[in-house]
């Protein structure tokens, strides 16, 4: 096998290398809402060409090294007097896998269940490249399939609006489900 990023013969589709030095963790927080918090871990920049991989196959190994490298850890550090839930937004399977669901599970922990298919949107726009008043005028239509009353973490792989996370935040606040935060790869939206 070769590596993605170095084009080096590796056992993985990144090699520990790449890993290493490539996929270094920069966390950086910002308000989605007054309440809400997002944290990302990644800049957009540096693996904007990792994150288009989603749209093929060969990105359900890319996204399961991401997630590892940041979900998994941020998980291992995570201390809550209580259970919190992960949500993955709308994580239905295309492609033949979920890109959200693949984070969510790298964050479960005994802490952190995760409540797979709970937020899923009705309307499947896509959103990539497009801007902001397309994004407001073709609302996700998320509905939640869960239970009510419990904290939950929300979860999606690259911020850039926000427009996503805030419909989500509001729909579950409407459900009774308290978002304690929204974690995410990137945040290509983050202004420094």
């Amino acid at each position: 096998m070769i590596c993605t990023i170095c084009e080096k013969i590796s056992l993985n589709i990144i090699c520990q290398s790449c890993q290493s030095s490539l996929l270094t963790i920069n966390i950086k927080k910002r308000n989605i809402t007054k309440e809400v918090l997002l944290y990302s871990f990644y800049d957009y920049d540096e693996i904007s060409e990792l994150i288009l991989t989603k749209y093929d196959l060969i990105g359900s190994r890319i996204y399961k090294i991401l997630a590892d490298n940041s979900f998994k850890k941020f998980s291992k550090s995570f201390k809550y007097p209580h259970k919190v839930y992960g949500v993955a937004i709308d994580d239905k399977i295309k492609k033949g896998y979920s890109h959200t669901s693949i984070l969510a599970n790298a964050l479960k922990n005994k802490n952190i269940p995760i409540l797979h298919n709970a937020l899923i949107a009705q309307n499947d726009i896509k959103y990539a490249n497009k801007p902001l008043e397309f994004r407001l005028k073709n609302p996700r239509n998320f509905k939640w399939k869960n239970k009510s009353n419990i904290d939950v973490i929300l979860i999606d792989d690259v911020a850039v609006s926000g427009t996503t996370l805030k419909e989500a935040i509001g729909i579950l606040e409407v459900a009774k489900v308290n978002v304690l935060f929204a974690m995410c790869l990137c945040d290509k939206g983050f202004q420094e």
